[in-house]
């Protein structure tokens, strides 16, 4: 899958349609009914970035990303499972004395794979929540002076219960404008939970998923997203609703510019998913609330008035104007 232009090709595009449409199939077949959130998720992995989900227990986020592992043949997955009793160690892993060798030997902890599942993330202490963040950012892993690069691609979902406080570690603002995106599952609708139960009476689906792409092929689709075109006009947009969080009376801290790039990457990824080699407004509408939510503090007015960011940033996308349709396209 080649680049050849500065603007996506018609057949990288094809190629990147097909691999998103093959792996949005294949976890369709376990996930039930959240298409548009597991869109989302492919976004991310398109754009080698991070995913929080923030819901209650028993909403398909462990199942979830263990349907994306399996949906891509040679990636490795694994899990940590958070506690208070976590150390950094037991995820970066640690160096151990061979007294054969007679020489420490480092063996790496589940950190290094290619896809992570961070369970239930804020009940790990911030210490060992730190030891994450360098992985997150850097994509590589620093024990006893020595910085180890973790494979590539590298996808670290976590999730977070938001109801249940006691005995957790609230996330700290720098670690939260790591992830790509939060996004919430919630509950399926009727239909889709009788489909589930049936799906599930017989047999589990999980052991029974065949990978649909490989990981060269993610590779491949990261590069081919950052050609999608993004003209002028709809750069100025993203970046007009940025800045609107910043001087909204409603946020006491906005999006910072790590923010805008995460939505100008994201608007890309999603529009190639869609199946178009250039953005237009409906994308980056689709993506401000799981791109800056997260990344936002509401002011001591909005808490106390009950008031959601995502209602705030709803808010701000009707209030700034939308580029006409004859500027988005090359």
């Amino acid at each position: 899958m080649a680049i050849r232009s500065e603007q996506t090709s018609a057949s990288d595009l094809a190629v990147a349609v097909d691999i998103a449409d093959r792996l949005l199939a294949n976890i369709e077949s376990v996930v039930q009914g959240k298409r548009e959130e597991i869109r989302l998720v492919l976004t991310a992995l398109a754009c080698n970035g991070h995913v929080l989900f923030e819901d209650v227990p028993g909403t398909a986020k462990t199942v979830l990303a263990r349907a994306v592992s399996g949906s891509i043949d040679g990636v490795v997955g694994t899990r940590i499972q958070c506690t208070p009793d976590l150390q950094p160690t037991d995820v970066t892993g640690l160096s151990v004395y061979d007294q054969r060798s007679r020489d420490f030997e480092f063996r790496e902890g589940p950190i290094f794979a290619n896809i992570v599942l961070v369970d239930e993330i804020n009940r790990a202490m911030p210490k060992t929540q730190s030891a994450l963040l360098e992985a997150m950012a850097e994509r590589q892993v620093t024990v006893d002076g020595v910085t180890r690069v973790v494979p590539h691609p590298f996808l670290l979902l976590a999730t977070e219960n938001p109801i249940e406080y006691e005995g957790t570690f609230p996330l700290p603002e720098a670690q939260l404008d790591r992830f790509l995106l939060r996004l919430s599952l919630g509950y399926p609708e009727g239909d889709e939970e009788r489909t589930i139960l049936r799906r599930f009476r017989t047999a589990d689906p999980l052991a029974e998923l065949e990978p649909v792409c490989s990981g060269e092929q993610i590779v491949a689709l990261n590069t081919v997203i950052r050609h999608v075109h993004v003209s002028e006009p709809l750069e100025s947009y993203i970046l007009a609703l940025v800045r609107a969080t910043r001087d909204n009376p409603a946020v006491a801290l906005g999006a910072s510019p790590r923010g805008a790039l995460s939505l100008f990457r994201c608007a890309q990824a999603l529009a190639a998913i869609r199946g178009r080699n250039f953005v237009n407004p409906d994308d980056v509408q689709a993506l401000i609330v799981p791109v800056l939510a997260h990344r936002l503090m509401p002011s001591g007015q909005s808490r106390l008035r009950g008031k959601a960011v995502a209602d705030i940033l709803k808010e701000v996308i009707s209030r700034v104007p939308v580029p006409v349709e004859e500027s988005w396209s090359a």
